[in-house]
């Protein structure tokens, strides 16, 4: 089931119809949503609106084209639905918005270099790839079972959660680490902020874009060879719209196969928003201002002018 926000429907007769947003709710998306409907709404004319609702829901909305724009898709976390897409032309491919996300383990920076301005003397300086961590078990020690390190996974229900769970395995790993799967995105992140503000050891799943990424120098854990994670670890994130787009709004179109950031700019965005309790249009309207060289560069003369006017 979804949930419409914003104004209802589409137009008809010779009036532009609303651009419609993909919203799964996750931050970087919204920031996303919010940079392009600007754009959008301010040097095209069109009205924005935003959808919500499950991965599942979403894409499907996009194949009857109930929903006309995905502006971050995890096509890796969704292989299926998209191949079945692509694969039926109901999908359209405009851009790779960005290719340096990551997710899987990390571990605060400090823990490998040490932080001379903390006084953080360097804890594991030979931790590079995931393999590595049979050497560092007493390091991340689990406190309720000190035999043991504690590895904190992703939350249950995230099928990246097992994946990493099978990937411990892989590596044998299992026999030295428990697997703490939190009950909440948001306890991960307390986890970590914890330990990083004490400068302690710590090593779980996270991922990028992120606030925390944003945030905390974060280092990530390689692989030595291929895993059930390996294949999610890196992949590009893109930009899709239902097939009637193209025709539909060309020159909009056009705009988003310009549209190409990266996982620095979401994560500088989710920082602020998270800092300073600001919205994802409040986020947006800074980028807009503060990155100008970069945007003005997707979209003609005469659109960024009107943009640049309204903001």
């Amino acid at each position: 089931m979804m949930i419409l926000g914003g104004c209802s429907g589409k137009a008809s007769g010779n009036e532009k119809e609303p651009i419609i947003f993909a919203d799964e709710s996750w931050a970087s998306l919204r920031f996303h949503n919010k940079v392009a409907g600007t754009i959008i709404q301010e040097g095209y004319g069109y009205e924005t609106e935003q959808r919500k609702g499950s991965a599942a829901a979403i894409l499907t909305g996009l194949r009857q084209g109930d929903i006309d724009v995905h502006m971050e898709l995890w096509k890796q976390n969704n292989k299926e639905a998209y191949h079945d897409g692509m694969e039926s032309g109901d999908y359209v491919k405009l851009s790779v918005n960005f290719d340096d996300n990551y997710q899987g383990l990390y571990v605060p920076t400090y823990v490998i270099e040490g932080d001379p301005e903390r006084g953080i003397e360097p804890m594991a300086p030979g931790l590079k790839n995931i393999p590595d961590l049979a050497d560092y078990k007493d390091l991340f020690q689990d406190p309720e079972d000190k035999k043991k390190g504690r590895i904190i996974g992703a939350i249950p229900g995230w099928e990246v959660s097992e994946l990493t769970f099978e990937t411990l395995k892989v590596y044998g790993l299992d026999k030295h680490y428990n697997y703490f799967r939190p009950g909440s995105e948001a306890a991960i992140n307390a986890s970590l902020a914890d330990a990083y503000k004490n400068g302690e050891p710590w090593i779980g799943y996270n991922y990028e874009p992120n606030w925390v990424m944003g945030k905390y120098d974060m280092t990530p854990l390689l692989e030595e060879k291929d895993t059930p994670l390996s294949a999610l670890a890196t992949q590009d994130v893109e930009i899709i719209s239902h097939k009637s787009l193209p025709e539909r709004a060309p020159e909009v179109t056009e705009f988003l196969k310009n549209y190409q950031t990266s996982s620095k700019i979401a994560n500088d965005a989710l920082n602020y928003m998270q800092k300073e309790d600001a919205s994802a249009h409040e986020a947006a309207i800074k980028f807009l201002k503060e990155q100008e060289a970069l945007w003005t560069e997707w979209v003609p003369e005469e659109v960024a002018a009107k943009v640049k006017e309204a903001i």
